[in-house]
């Protein structure tokens, strides 16, 4: 098992607040990998905007640092910010790590003014490119080119990582972070086998294991979408399914829960929309889970989710107030994120539930696939 936390308010936030509440959770991972996600972001020395994409990653050497300053530049795109994390090396165990980075960039101009989906296209083809690169050379590891995100992925323990690179700091802020502490269980320690993933906006991260991994991965690369590549941990395919159920079928959040754990077909027979799910049901059946998992996710407008699968043995609770919300594998990385939320809205999703921290968040909203669907194509 691993374990998983989710910070989201109003008031931007240092991460370490959400690395703290990991050790609330200690016994739950090894060590052998922490992820973080960032989102509504604010920088100390730089106002930042959000149309700037941020290249997140590491360069292993200087050769690697001055080759993605090339690349980027060459393919256009103008440096805005450079973010320097004052780092500590001796509380990291890796020694090939010349620079951690975040950097802002204006895009090319010949796409400054093109729609969200151009502008999305190129960001992900640029993010493949360098990953390619990465695969190429061996010393550079990329993981996220989109705006108002930032990642940071590690092998060691969470606190450990905060404090090497000081992010009690306060340089760097966001209004929702993920985290997740890896517990190596099927792969080697690898830092792309960290969660959370992500793709074009959208993340995940799991607590748990997707044991139907290679037909679902076979399915997704067959279907030949610029993305959907380069599994190095079966849970990444549940960031790709959520993406592909958003981006490609154009559905709402909602349906991801009737994609990877549909209701049985003795349920749909009795729900309101039960023919139109049935069909989503047969179109989609590559793509259902055998868990167990419990997924935490998040869109680029920071609505936050929680779902779990049908085996419900990977726990996760949600809690908080008018304003700030967390989730978590146990109740005490809850309440170390949030210790003055009203307890009454403490909530434990079943096998039925999405449970959404919306963007405004005043209060959490749950779901449930027994509901009607909301989406006017199952009208």
């Amino acid at each position: 098992m691993c374990r998983l936390a989710l910070k989201s308010a109003n008031e931007p936030f240092s991460p370490y607040e959400v690395l703290s509440a990991m050790e609330a959770m200690q016994e739950g991972y090894d060590g052998s990998g922490l992820g973080l996600l960032l989102r509504g972001l604010e920088f100390e020395d730089f106002k930042y905007k959000p149309n700037f994409p941020i290249l997140s990653g590491i360069a292993h050497t200087e050769k690697a640092w001055h080759r993605i300053s090339e690349y980027m530049e060459a393919r256009g795109y103008e440096l805005k910010y450079d973010h320097r994390y004052d780092y500590e090396a001796g509380h990291v165990d890796a020694t090939d790590r010349f620079r951690y980075f975040l950097r802002a960039y204006r895009m090319p101009d010949n796409f400054r003014d093109r729609s969200k989906e151009a502008r999305e296209d190129e960001m992900l083809r640029t993010r493949l490119a360098l990953r390619a690169l990465a695969d190429e050379e061996n010393n550079i590891t990329i993981f996220s080119f989109y705006p108002d995100v930032a990642m940071i992925k590690e092998v060691g323990w969470p606190l450990q990582i905060g404090d090497g690179l000081n992010l009690q700091d306060g340089q760097i802020k966001s209004r929702v972070c993920m985290a997740q502490g890896r517990q190596n269980t099927n792969y080697g320690i690898n830092l792309n086998a960290c969660h959370p993933f992500f793709i074009q906006g959208i993340s995940t991260m799991t607590n748990g294991e997707n044991t139907a991994f290679v037909p679902i991965r076979d399915w997704l690369e067959g279907k030949q979408i610029p993305g959907y590549t380069g599994y190095q941990s079966d849970s990444e395919t549940l960031t790709h399914i959520l993406h592909y159920t958003l981006k490609k079928l154009n559905l709402p959040l909602q349906a991801y829960k009737h994609i990877i754990t549909p209701l049985s077909a003795k349920e749909l027979a009795k729900h309101p929309q039960g023919e139109f799910l049935s069909g989503l049901r047969l179109a989609c059946k590559r793509l259902i889970i055998d868990g167990p998992n419990a997924i935490i996710g998040t869109l680029p407008d920071e609505t936050c989710m929680l779902v779990m699968d049908q085996k419900k043995l990977r726990p996760a609770t949600a809690g908080g107030r008018d304003g700030a919300w967390a989730i978590a594998s146990e109740m005490c990385g809850v309440e170390a994120m949030v210790p003055d939320r009203d307890l009454s809205l403490d909530f434990q999703p079943m096998r039925e539930h999405t449970v959404l921290i919306p963007p405004h968040r005043k209060e959490l909203e749950i779901w449930s696939q027994y509901d009607r669907f909301p989406s006017a194509l199952a009208a």
